[in-house]
């Protein structure tokens, strides 16, 4: 079946090319012809996550002791829907010694900030070392005895979504204790753009550990070889780093992920408006936490209730068990009808402070320089600058990222 269906792919492409070329006798395309009727194919192709591509792993990975570092999100597709990674492996005898979680757990339970505790995991009896609990970085002593870690889990290309600190943290723990580090790939929902204020090296932290924008246009693997080759890893190590790439995927197509990535990203929607909404974690509006549209609206009882028609109540559930102005009418914005935007949009933090009865309720200071990365975005706001003004200032730092960027894109 599969011979089948990449000959019938060959035929397809060598249509793509005579039509390309105005010649429905003979293939005589120039280059430039035969590479654009391949991204056409490419295009209507499914994609297939690194994960998939267990003949490119596999080899790597056998008759050695292996370290996960995984999630809910880090599974097989196949025709029933998915399997987990590690059952996965467990089951092509691949000798698994440990699973590593990052923020909300192996499982993707927990609350955002919550701590994750180390245990069992109850389906396949493995140990889990949690790094979001006593320690984010794994010890030398948890490392023991492992020839090879792989990294596996799904990003959303926002610069404070804690994932990539875990994937920078587990490279530099492997650099330092001699251990190779294999990352399978997967898409990114947010490459289709870089944007947003670049991070202060000295606001740095695990809401973003480098000097890159808010979203910064690049697949998890892409990202893994610009921290190993730009020498972001401490004393400028560098990891001995496998990237399995993906299949049929370029930073423009549209990629819909299968299982929310945490508790709070519920859908495309809540995923493309998190790099902008995602900024509202610093400051005391709710961004839709504690309802079922998490990062598809924001709303708050101190913003004017006579600018807005829509209101909401925000109370504790899965994943938010403590949400901000819980139990309390919040008047906002419903964004759940956005159409998918291709940039940091600014528009709503500085309607919801505009509309903020009194101003010194809306900034949790420390917190938003954290998430923004940097002190001036508060500043400027604060100071009546407009959306164009603000984004204007970010694009010196923004095109000296993209040359950096450029070296390391695998996709088209």
């Amino acid at each position: 079946m599969l011979f089948l269906y990449r000959f019938k792919n060959t035929l397809f492409l060598s249509f793509l090319i005579c039509i390309s070329c105005g010649n429905s006798g003979k293939i005589n395309a120039d280059t430039s012809q035969v590479s654009a009727a391949e991204t056409l194919l490419k295009e209507t192709e499914p994609i297939i996550v690194a994960a998939n591509r267990t003949e490119e792993y596999l080899p790597l990975l056998a008759g050695k002791s292996v370290g996960i570092v995984a999630n809910q999100t880090s599974v097989i597709f196949n025709e029933n829907g998915y399997t987990h990674l590690v059952d996965s492996l467990l089951q092509l005898n691949i000798d698994i010694k440990k699973v590593f979680s990052p923020e909300h757990g192996f499982r993707g339970k927990a609350d955002a900030g919550e701590k994750v505790e180390s245990g069992t995991d109850e389906e396949t009896g493995l140990p889990i070392v949690s790094l979001y609990g006593k320690n984010r970085k794994p010890s030398a002593e948890q490392l023991a005895g492992l020839d090879v870690v792989v990294f596996d889990i799904q990003d959303v290309g926002t610069r404070f979504y804690t994932y990539i600190a875990t994937l920078q943290l587990i490279m530099e723990a492997c650099a330092e204790n001699n251990i190779p580090v294999l990352v399978l790939d997967r898409p990114n929902p947010n490459a289709h753009y870089v944007d947003g204020p670049t991070m202060k090296k000295e606001h740095s932290g695990f809401l973003g550990m480098n000097e890159i924008p808010l979203v910064y246009g690049m697949s998890i693997g892409e990202y893994a070889n610009m921290i190993n080759e730009e020498g972001w890893l401490e004393g400028g190590r560098k990891c001995d780093l496998t990237v399995i790439p993906l299949e049929n995927w370029t930073h423009e197509r549209i990629y819909q992920i299968p299982i929310r990535p945490s508790p709070n990203l519920p859908n495309d929607v809540s995923i493309n408006l998190y790099p902008s909404l995602g900024l509202f974690e610093g400051t005391n509006v709710n961004a839709g936490r504690g309802t079922e549209f998490q990062f598809q609206r924001y709303g708050a009882s101190f913003m004017d209730s006579t600018a807005y028609s829509f209101s909401y109540v925000p109370e504790p559930n899965f994943g938010s068990k403590y949400p901000k102005e819980e139990g309390k009418k919040c008047y906002g914005k419903d964004l759940s009808n956005t159409p998918r935007i291709n940039e940091v949009s600014l528009q709503w933090i500085l309607d919801a402070y505009k509309n903020t009865l009194v101003k010194s309720k809306f900034f949790l200071t420390d917190g938003f320089t954290k998430h923004a990365g940097t002190p001036e975005l508060q500043k400027q706001i604060e100071s009546g600058l407009t959306e164009a003004e603000i984004k204007a200032s970010w694009q010196p730092e923004l095109e000296k990222f993209k040359k950096i960027r450029a070296k390391y894109l695998m996709y088209e």
